[in-house]
């Protein structure tokens, strides 16, 4: 008797699991798609309360909307709690964090007035949205990116620090050139200026006025072009170098050894919550669990 009743209960557990976290099922696909479309309403939502002549005239509707949509989120984090054999994982994951950041906010607004607002951040619940568009489909290029970003660390660190020595430099210059009526006030007012002209802003709040700023403002102009390209210029270039080496790589992992082509699925482990598994896999390549019960 309890052993079925223990199996009952497993089993209404997996397949809550399923359609929660599993997008190549035809209920998982609905439901997240049911989810991203309650997000986006949402934050409309927000930004139309946002508008003072709305909020006045619909604010009732308009948090009466809200408070579904809430009430949706809440049901929603419980059982995505309730679903997994290890809920800590999921809670402090990335993932957990905004799902709980984009629940409590409304149930904050009566203890804290304005927090509501906080709701807005309920955009970045969008990322589920790869899910639906097979998020194995990005592995590749996202692993590419991330390594050429590593890559590119120490170079545009370098980068940016001479760009600092640069503009307090030519901030300083200016401070000595150009007079406190012309709003270079000081010498950090002054790098505000040359950091605004050299990344080709341009407020215009503060303008050289003497024939020799001006000509200094011109070459901080025309160096502005220059280095905004550098780091562009740096990523792309460890991008282009990693390439070849990741795509052997991602090959290697997607092929098997008679060099048929092993296709990867959202399939979400219940223990560990790793996603993109092989389709013929059974457990786990993360943690090694059973992914099926």
């Amino acid at each position: 008797m309890n052993s079925k009743g223990g199996k009952s209960k497993s089993n209404w557990k997996n397949k809550l699991h399923e359609i929660i976290y599993e997008a190549d099922t035809v209920t998982g696909k609905w439901f997240d798609l049911i989810l991203i479309i309650l997000i986006i309403l949402s934050v409309i939502l927000i930004m139309l309360e946002s508008v003072e002549y709305i909020d006045l005239k619909y604010h009732k509707e308009l948090l009466f909307l809200e408070w579904i949509v809430t009430i949706f989120f809440t049901i929603e984090y419980i059982a995505r709690i309730i679903s997994i054999k290890r809920p800590f994982k999921y809670i402090f994951s990335f993932y957990g964090i905004i799902d709980f950041i984009s629940t409590i906010p409304l149930y904050l607004s009566y203890l804290f007035a304005g927090s509501q607002v906080l709701l807005a951040f309920r955009i970045f619940r969008m990322l589920r949205v790869f899910r639906i568009l097979k998020l194995v489909k990005f592995i590749g290029e996202a692993s590419q990116l991330q390594q050429a970003m590593k890559a590119s660390k120490t170079k545009i660190v370098v980068f940016i620090y001479v760009v600092l020595i640069l503009s307090v430099m030519m901030g300083t210059i200016m401070y000595l050139v150009e007079s406190k009526e012309a709003g270079f006030t000081s010498i950090p007012r002054s790098i505000y200026w040359t950091i605004v002209t050299l990344t080709t802003v341009g407020y215009g709040d503060i303008a050289p006025q003497t024939n020799l700023g001006q000509f200094i403002a011109t070459i901080i102009m025309i160096m502005g072009y220059g280095i905004i390209a550098v780091p562009t210029g740096i990523v792309t270039a460890e991008f282009a170098a990693g390439q070849g080496k990741d795509e052997e790589k991602i090959k290697k992992s997607t092929t098997s050894p008679n060099n048929q082509v092993i296709h990867l699925n959202t399939q979400h482990c219940p223990y560990c919550s790793t996603d993109a598994h092989r389709d013929d896999a059974s457990h786990c390549y993360n943690c090694g669990n059973i992914l099926n019960e």
